[in-house]
């Protein structure tokens, strides 16, 4: 799905990691982990073209540039904003159906499924502003569903919700993956990758894991006795 090649992710001249080389394969589960300004998100913003790669490639296989779902951290988002819940995911829907021309019975009826799968078929009309964090978490995955994108990118989900909600997610999620969606989500919890994500991407400053979740996180324990002055990747088979 999407191929690295001495892919460099930062801002400027300024890299906040080592180059990047491999693959997320089509259909994978990949947690992005790391410390706070590792580079997590900057990733995720670059791969979605929010960023400019500073160097190397980025290969999206068959297509240019594929269709892609991307949630960004709730702070990013403007809560405020005068849209109800039907109208945030139905904003799922414009790619596929254009955005003047109204939705159809069939987009109807994907917003109205969406909507159940994560339990807020109740809200439809109720004010974005109204909602607490872990309820506009919900309608947030409601909206990529109903976007159908093949390429999912989930920056933080899990901050500051509910252990219900949690669980309800990790499960839609699961079902993306079973349905054969690429998912890389930036995750902080480590019970949570080993539980969930097959596959993980570690980065640091100086050094960078990627591969199978458990031995990705094996690697957790020697980070302090990293050398700092050696930036190198390593592709975890």
């Amino acid at each position: 799905m999407i191929a690295l090649r001495h892919a460099v992710f930062g801002y400027g001249t300024g890299a906040l990691f080592p180059p990047l080389s491999g693959r997320f394969n089509r259909g994978s589960l990949t947690a992005v982990i790391g410390s706070n300004g590792a580079g997590k998100s900057t990733l995720l913003k670059t791969i979605a073209g929010l960023l400019p790669l500073q160097g190397g490639h980025i290969d999206y296989g068959d297509s240019k540039f594929p269709s892609i779902a991307y949630l960004p951290q709730q702070a990013e988002l403007d809560r405020q904003f005068p849209v109800v819940v039907n109208d945030v995911v139905a904003m799922g829907c414009w790619r596929r159906w254009g955005m003047l021309g109204g939705l159809t019975a069939s987009a109807r009826a994907q917003i109205a499924e969406a909507l159940a799968t994560v339990g807020m078929s109740q809200m439809i009309h109720a004010p974005v502003s109204e909602l607490s964090g872990g309820q506009l978490q919900r309608v947030l995955f409601a909206r990529l569903l109903t976007q159908q994108a093949p390429l999912i990118l989930l920056d933080e989900p899990f901050t500051g919700i509910d252990s219900a909600t949690i669980g309800l997610l990790l499960r839609v999620i699961a079902r993306l993956h079973q349905q054969g969606k690429t998912v890389i989500a930036v995750l902080h919890d480590m019970a949570m990758v080993a539980g969930h994500f097959p596959q993980a991407l570690l980065l640091t400053q100086h050094d960078c894991h990627w591969g199978d979740a458990d031995r990705v996180l094996a690697q957790l324990p020697l980070l302090h006795a990293a050398n700092a002055s050696v930036s190198r990747i390593k592709v975890v088979s």
